[in-house]
């Protein structure tokens, strides 16, 4: 049974010396594709909101990325730059140092103060929790932390970490998030059956920066 593909598909340049060109390029493709979204740095949302108003492709954007360490007082910064530029989606990315010392009460402040931009302008937040690097007992704890927020995905990676999407952890999140919360896998995912792969353990988007070779392949396997 064939899919539509295309819909689950974030095309992604986050590369740190990305240049308007590739945005633009991106962007141009993505509406040709018919991609979900577009990812791409903070500093291009108001041109790639511009070049996508009249398609259905939405705009996300990066907030404490990659490392997740910026004090919340920023990211809240961030997300409110991001949204007066346009962005329709944030992906965030958590504070792994309190994460991996154990300071649950310190990501239980971000998220609160994160969510209130979000939840004035209307808009969709995902959560980076950087799985490659938790352990299974890490990344149970925070699915059972976000659940209790009114998030909108969580996101497996940044792809900047030695791991990035797996099957596993998709599966795990799945498993332990409410149906309300959608998954994005990222990171590592530059071939149509790994992406299927992903779709199948219950992810309902995917950052890819391959996408075109991605549905090249995709439409091979289903004619």
């Amino acid at each position: 049974m064939s899919i539509n593909l295309a819909s689950y598909i974030e095309h992604t340049v986050l590369k740190q010396a990305t240049t308007a060109a590739e945005v633009d390029k991106v962007c141009v493709e993505a509406s040709m594709a018919g991609f979900a979204a577009v990812c791409i740095p903070p500093r291009y949302v108001f041109g790639a909101k511009k070049l996508l108003e009249s398609s259905r492709v939405k705009v996300v954007t990066v907030i404490g990325f990659p490392l997740g360490y910026s004090a919340t007082e920023i990211k809240v910064r961030e997300i409110k730059d991001a949204l007066d530029m346009g962005a329709d989606e944030v992906d965030m990315v958590i504070d792994l140092c309190a994460l991996k010392s154990g300071d649950w009460s310190a990501l239980e402040r971000e998220i609160n103060e994160c969510l209130k931009p979000i939840a004035k302008a209307g808009k969709v937040i995902k959560l980076i929790v950087e799985s490659g690097m938790l352990t299974d007992t890490e990344l149970a704890a925070c699915c059972n932390l976000y659940s209790k927020y009114e998030i909108d995905y969580m996101k497996t990676s940044t792809g900047y970490a030695s791991v990035g999407a797996t099957v596993h952890a998709v599966s795990m999140m799945r498993e332990l998030l409410p149906t309300r919360i959608g998954i994005k896998a990222a990171g590592g995912i530059r071939k149509c059956a790994f992406a299927m792969e992903l779709i199948d353990a219950g992810a309902t988007r995917l950052g890819c920066s391959t996408s075109m070779q991605i549905m090249k392949e995709y439409r091979k396997m289903v004619v």
